[in-house]
């Protein structure tokens, strides 16, 4: 047998559960996992800063729906990843994080003045993981990444953090290689007496509306399929979460699209004899920033019992969202006939649509709408599209229409500079080009990446929207206190800087952003497009 180590059963292992794309930046004591992976067919996506390849790998994830893999090496750089892993780990974001440590001698807080050495650098992981291992002996490495692979895919998902000393990783093995590797998740369906208690709910009820949120989208078990159904079978109005976008057709006559933050909308939900929240904590964003006040029952279906009743009283079903609607879908008689006070469900949902329109034609947002609209008119109905915390973003939170594509934003954990770097880990993923939207400020976190994308010819349309600052912090703390402190920023010239990648960029008026995406469509490689423009937000309705 050759000469193999730690890190050819970390490779071998992963490669046996189907990894094909790894995200990650080298670093001394992970330099036997690299070296492995020299002699692996895995392609390895090398970004330059860890945080930008957490994101990376969690864009590839959100995009072609399997478990991103990240490698990482001790201290400095385990540490600069958390706050990527974080969003990964709010939104369940399936991911293996494969962590170097120091070598085993220097272990157990002892203060050796090793490289990079922390007290405990698994506990940092602690908050933003949904487990961790660490691995002593180079026999226990298939096993460890095994179990991380089948906890990273058990709803409710998210990243798994795995650490393996340097000398485990550098040391020769005798285990054989490894070319059979399973992580079967574990199941969970509805318990069977809290479908049947949820369905004499829904059959009693005259008005059900349902809150469709990020764990639809993510479910294995074609929950989208079944929430047409249950909407249908129940003639219910549909409102998607921002992290639910997509997961209901916006031009379904039941779909109120994703205005989770208009009253008009919440006052609807709170009219409802039973709510059916599938997905969701309800958490501030969903319902209104905390003012949602339902009079009916709720019954909240999620696979993580923490989400449940967690700020409201409920009849909390612990299951994978589709399974729980395919069960209901099941055990629901025929299409009954709802009454919204002498309305159909339909007629209330285009009432209740109008009203929101007709909210934001009384305002001066005519620049702002028109920019959403264009965008969505540039963009294919099939790309998928990723969006940094903008205002852009908090726009496309209510009145993006993904259509046959997928909408991704970092509102999981709310972190800067998300968009780019997850939209090249998609756009390497799927094989197709995404489109990454920013705003000048976030732009700056992942501005770096710009050699990541060239140098893996990545397909990716990076929108920057230059106002100045922090555009929507500008407006917070004007709306507050009558003027913005530390807003403002000094920005470079985004298309020379981009140009010196050697990426092909221009700066656009607003009014000319859809041909100029257009224009990138045709493009291989990325593309960097910059607006310079001050966009609003509307007026909020959670103010009384």
């Amino acid at each position: 047998m050759k000469h193999r180590n730690g890190g050819d059963l970390v490779i071998e292992t992963l490669t046996a559960l189907g990894a094909r794309t790894v995200f990650g930046i080298p670093g001394q004591h992970a330099l036997g996992l690299f070296d492995a992976l020299s002699r692996a067919e895995l392609t390895y996506v090398s970004s330059r800063v860890e945080n930008n390849a957490a994101f990376a790998a969690d864009g590839y994830a959100r995009a072609v729906g399997q478990v991103g893999v990240l490698f990482l090496s001790t201290g400095p750089g385990a540490l600069t990843s958390l706050a990527g892993l974080q969003e990964a780990y709010a939104t369940g974001v399936p991911m293996v994080v494969v962590a170097s440590q120091i070598p085993l001698s220097g272990l157990g807080a002892r203060r050796k003045g090793m490289l990079h050495q922390l007290d405990d650098q698994k506990a940092s992981a602690q908050n933003v993981t949904k487990a961790q291992f660490s691995v002593h002996h180079a026999s226990g490495i298939p096993s460890a990444i095994q179990d991380a692979w089948a906890a990273a895919v058990t709803v409710p998902q998210g990243p798994v953090w795995v650490e393996v000393p340097q000398d485990v990783l550098l040391g020769a093995v005798m285990v054989p290689p490894v070319v059979d590797a399973l992580a079967v998740p574990y199941d969970h369906p509805p318990r069977a007496e809290l479908v049947q208690e949820s369905v004499r709910w829904l059959a009693a009820s005259r008005r059900t509306a349902i809150v469709a949120g990020g764990g639809v989208r993510r479910s294995t078990h074609h929950a989208q399929q079944h929430l047409l159904a249950v909407a249908e079978l129940l003639d219910a109005p549909v409102v998607c979460t921002p992290g639910g976008n997509s997961a209901f057709p916006w031009d379904h006559p039941l779909s109120l699209g994703s205005w989770v933050e208009d009253r008009h909308v919440t006052d609807l939900l709170e009219d409802a004899e039973v709510l059916l929240v599938v997905g969701s904590s309800l958490g501030e964003v969903t319902s209104n920033y905390f003012t949602l006040v339902p009079r009916g029952r709720l019954i909240q279906v999620d696979a993580e019992p923490r989400v449940l009743e967690s700020n409201f009283p409920t009849l909390g079903v612990r299951a994978d969202a589709g399974q729980a609607l395919s069960a209901l879908a099941d055990a629901l008689a025929g299409v009954k006939a709802s009454d919204w006070h002498g309305r159909t469900a339909a007629e209330a949902v285009a009432e209740v649509n109008a009203r929101v329109a007709a909210r934001l034609d009384a305002q001066d947002l005519g620049r702002e709408r028109r920019f959403m609209a264009d965008l969505r008119a540039a963009v294919p109905g099939r790309m998928q599209t990723y969006w940094d915390m903008t205002i852009a973003a908090y726009w496309g939170w209510n009145c993006w229409d993904a259509q046959s594509g997928q909408f991704h934003s970092a509102q999981g954990a709310g972190g800067l500079g998300y968009a780019f770097p997850a939209a090249i880990g998609g756009a390497l993923g799927l094989g197709e080009r995404t489109l990454a939207v920013a705003g000048d400020g976030s732009a700056m976190y992942s501005i770096a990446e710009l050699a990541s994308a060239v140098q893996h010819s990545a397909d990716v349309t990076w929108l920057i929207v230059d106002d100045g600052g922090y555009g929507i912090l500008r407006e917070y703390m004007e709306g507050a206190f009558g003027r913005a402190t530390a807003t403002e920023l000094h920005r470079p010239d985004f298309v020379s800087l981009a140009r010196s990648f050697g990426v092909p960029a221009e700066e656009v008026s607003v009014d000319q952003v859809g041909p100029a995406l257009s224009r990138t469509l045709a493009q291989k490689g990325p593309a960097v497009v910059v607006v310079k423009t001050l966009l609003r937000m509307w007026e909020p309705s959670h103010l009384g």
